[in-house]
């Protein structure tokens, strides 16, 4: 029977690149998207930008462009990401759409007919200088549990405490640099704790759906356990979806002044773009979207997210879809996070990898959608991307086993026949035949379990290779037996077929090809298994993959390695697997924390006048060798109160080409945290004279900036603008 389905993939948000660790579920989703179409169901595949909320509103401030323009831009660059990539939406949409903000004002007003919004007043931070509220990320001070400076206003990245950004000990904005001050405010908000939700939820989270499939896996709903318990009082708190101007987003109907917040109308970003998409092809959105023509019609909507997000797609979402007559999803796959050789995405290691440096460096999209592929087995398992075995996996698997099939067996049939097969043995063929009706693997598919897949494909690709190394066609060639060597190229020809048809999903750009190459309509998972066709003729062979180097990924990492200035601003999304770089839970925007003296200061005026030193020539300035310097390593001197020892780059290189660190003892240590500075960009003196110290030699001095007059105490490393590189000059 025919499905009707509706897949999302997670909203990037529009303040950042697309890098590898977001892949992993846009590639799983087109994945599972693929195959439902080759099975003859009718799929919908949508996404869009999340392109609300106060980074957004200040990176387009600092570019001096507006928000919209900015939001463009990245538009562009991200589908471009998504397409090279192969993944293949319907349609990708924005959030800041008249569609989105139909949509954000019906359910708005829905919920509150239901009883379920309500008006409260709240205490929150506000920054006189910009004359805003400051989302927690956007607060920085001194941790309160373990006193080290400089955390955000939510959570301590030493220690891991938790707290409120009030807790925060000599608070700053992040924005201006100005203490923050406490102001009252009317916020709305929707009362996820209401017996309606809790007991709608708890059947939600650990029912299944029409299928008789569970909507969510079952980790998911073991975690969402911890919110909403089994009876009784949950843990859910009432959810603000207020935020007060000034904000990029919708305003909220009837309230001038407040804007709704950037997550209640990202996930409705879904319904969006389907809207937009249904009106480009015609259709009626409706079964797919309200409650009751999706239950009468048996329509599906499925979403792919990541595990960072969970509790918005589980918890607030389906909640707000059900108490304002839309339809709730069918099922939610969600990912883990992505970590490169077991660790975790790294700008300094230079594994903080972009999707366009990836591309650019000429790498085949299709070898990272391999590998995912094999790493992924359905369950909210974080991925591994490690690339030694990632360069293993590509040349052993595709290229040794999978299209070398068609290579080794291409040229006979050209040569000998004129490019026509002729007949397959059917009882060599029998196990691929299996594979075709084989339930087990259409569940893998179904339950995103591609590792799997894939391991049946290599096993088929492995059986391909044995027939053809124990049938020899070049001996059977060399002895003039044709009709043999015939049916043992067609016999192995269409097991190459049947192993494409199973990657088909994951190599689309590549089966294609073989496609092409064989002659044949496109690979689909309906209708009658049968070998090809004697007499069936082939187009000439052409290669199709090339074997994957490791200079390939050292360039890749160097190249990410040179870019750090740029991906270490704080503007770049969070190093998650998904899309979860959202205004309050992501790093503030680039024009909020740039690490200067100015910035991490108090409000305009609020210094004293400085006592400035006395003047000095141009040329007396020009002797001080000023370098932009990245942090390779920092590390606490344990004998030391306030020493850090710091292992910077500035550019220079020995004779043989492996750069040359300088160390340095920097009096920080009461300043920041060690493990916070790694991989970060500095200004350093580089032509002090070395000086021996107790714990070693100090080859150079890093500036900071520091108030002398005590008002706002503490020191403030320098750091240059996104761009710089280690070795600039400072001048």
């Amino acid at each position: 029977m025919s499905r009707r389905i509706l897949v999302t993939n997670a909203l990037p948000y529009a303040n950042g690149d697309i890098h590898l660790g977001h892949l992993v579920g846009y590639i799983q989703a087109d994945i599972w998207v693929r195959y439902q179409r080759m099975c003859g169901h009718t799929v919908h595949y949508v996404c869009a930008d999340d392109t609300h909320g106060t980074p957004v509103m200040l990176r387009a401030e600092k570019e001096g462009i507006t928000p919209e323009a900015l939001i463009a831009r990245m538009r562009d660059a991200h589908l471009a990401d998504f397409s090279d990539f192969l993944v293949a939406f319907d349609h990708y949409h924005s959030t800041h759409s008249e569609e989105n903000r139909r949509f954000a004002e019906e359910i708005y007003r829905k919920l509150k007919a239901a009883g379920l919004i309500v008006e409260r007043e709240i205490e929150q931070l506000y920054d006189p200088v910009k004359a805003m509220f400051l989302p927690d990320r956007f607060v920085k001070g001194t941790c309160p549990r373990c006193k080290t400076p400089d955390q955000y206003g939510d959570n301590c990245e030493a220690c891991g405490a938790a707290y409120a950004p009030t807790e925060l000990i000599d608070p700053y904005s992040a924005v201006s640099g100005a203490k923050p001050v406490l102001k009252h405010s009317t916020h709305y908000f929707f009362k996820l704790s209401d017996p309606r939700c809790v007991a709608f939820l708890r059947e939600w989270t650990r029912g299944k759906n029409a299928r008789g499939e569970a909507r969510l896996p079952q980790q998911a709903a073991n975690k969402l356990k911890e919110w909403l318990g089994d009876d009784g009082e949950s843990h859910l708190a009432d959810w603000d979806i207020t935020r007060d101007a000034p904000y990029f987003g919708f305003e909220i109907p009837d309230a001038p002044g407040k804007y709704f917040y950037v997550w209640l109308d990202a996930p409705i970003g879904y319904f969006a773009s389907f809207a937009a998409l249904a009106a480009k092809l015609g259709i009626d959105p409706t079964p797919y979207l309200d409650a009751a023509a999706a239950e009468r019609e048996g329509t599906e909507l499925v979403h792919f997210i990541g595990k960072d997000i969970l509790y918005f797609h589980a918890l607030f979402w389906p909640a707000m879809l059900h108490f304002s007559g839309y339809r709730t999803p069918t099922r939610e796959y969600v990912n883990g996070f992505l970590t490169v050789d077991g660790a975790k995405m790294s700008k300094s290691r230079g594994t903080f990898i972009t999707a366009r440096s990836w591309l650019d460096l000429g790498l085949n999209p299709e070898w990272l959608r391999y590998y995912f592929a094999t790493k992924s087995n359905g369950t909210m398992e974080d991925v591994d991307l490690a690339l030694d075995d990632l360069i293993a996996k590509v040349n052993s698997d595709l290229v040794g086993k999978f299209v070398n099939i068609g290579s080794r067996l291409a040229g006979f049939i050209h040569k000998r026949f004129a490019g026509r097969l002729g007949n397959a043995n059917a009882e060599v063929l029998a196990p691929f035949a299996a594979s075709f009706r084989d339930p087990s693997l259409h569940a893998a598919f179904e339950n995103g379990d591609f590792a799997a897949v894939t391991r049946t494909a290599m096993e088929l690709a492995e059986a391909a290779n044995a027939y053809i190394n124990e049938t020899k066609p070049w001996e059977l060639a060399k002895a003039g037996q044709l009709d043999r060597l015939q049916e043992v190229c067609t016999t192995g020809l269409t097991m190459f077929r049947d192993i494409a048809r199973l990657l088909k999903p994951i190599l689309p750009r590549t089966v294609a090809r073989i496609e092409e190459f064989l002659a044949l309509e496109p690979l689909a998972w309906y209708g009658e298994w049968a070998p090809l066709p004697e007499g069936h003729a082939i187009a000439p062979f052409e290669p199709l993959m090339t074997r994957m180097e490791r200079a390939m990924i050292d360039r890749l990492l160097d190249a990410n390695r040179a870019t750090i200035a740029k991906t270490d601003a704080p503007n770049a999304v969070a190093h998650s697997a998904t899309d979860a770089a959202r205004p309050e839970t992501a790093q503030p925007n680039a024009a909020a924390v740039d690490a200067s003296a100015a910035s991490h200061g108090a409000a305009e005026g609020a210094l004293p006048a400085p006592q400035l030193a006395p003047e000095i020539t141009i040329e007396q300035f020009a002797a001080v060798d000023l370098r932009i310097a990245r942090i390779v390593q920092a590390e606490a001197v344990p004998e030391a109160k306030k020493l850090v020892k710091l292992t910077l780059d500035i550019g220079e290189r020995h004779p043989d080409g492996t750069p040359r660190y300088r160390t340095v003892f920097a009096g920080i240590k009461a300043a920041y945290a060690p493990e916070a500075l790694t991989g970060r960009l500095t200004v350093m003196v580089a032509n002090l004279a070395p000086r021996q110290m107790r714990f070693g030699v100090s080859e150079g001095m890093v500036l900071a900036a520091s108030d002398e007059s005590g008002t706002v105490p503490g020191l403030f490393l320098l750091a240059p603008d996104s761009g710089a590189l280690p070795g600039m000059r400072v001048k």
